[in-house]
C-alpha cells in the first residue's frame, strides 16, 4: 500500500503526487558575508528524528507544504500549508 500524505487542501494523497524540495532552512540576510551564504547553501545538518521539509503537491493543488517527517522512520508527523507556516507571508 502506498504511503499517504494528508494534504491540508486535498486530503490523503499518495506520496508519489509530491516532490520534495528539502529541509526548511533559514536564509541569511542579503548582505550577509559570503562565508555565511556558503554555509547556508552547501552545508546541511543530517538530523535524526523530526525534520521540517518543503514539499510541493505537484499532482494536486500545486501548493507548497511544510511536512514534518521523522528521518529515522519516514513517518509523516504533520503537514501544513507553507504560507500558513510562515504566518501568511508570501
Amino acid at each position: 500500500m502506498a504511503s499517504l500524505i494528508r494534504c491540508p487542501h486535498c486530503g490523503p494523497r499518495p506520496r508519489e503526487e509530491f516532490t520534495v524540495r528539502g529541509a526548511v532552512v533559514a536564509r541569511p540576510a542579503p548582505d550577509a558575508p559570503d562565508a555565511v551564504w556558503y554555509d547556508a547553501v552547501y552545508l546541511r545538518d543530517n538530523p535524526e528524528g523530526p525534520l521540517d521539509e518543503h514539499w510541493h503537491h505537484a499532482a494536486g493543488c500545486r501548493r507548497w507544504l511544510v511536512v514534518t517527517r521523522d528521518t529515522l522512520t519516514h513517518e509523516t508527523l504533520a503537514v501544513v500549508d507553507a504560507a500558513a507556516a510562515r504566518g501568511g507571508r508570501p
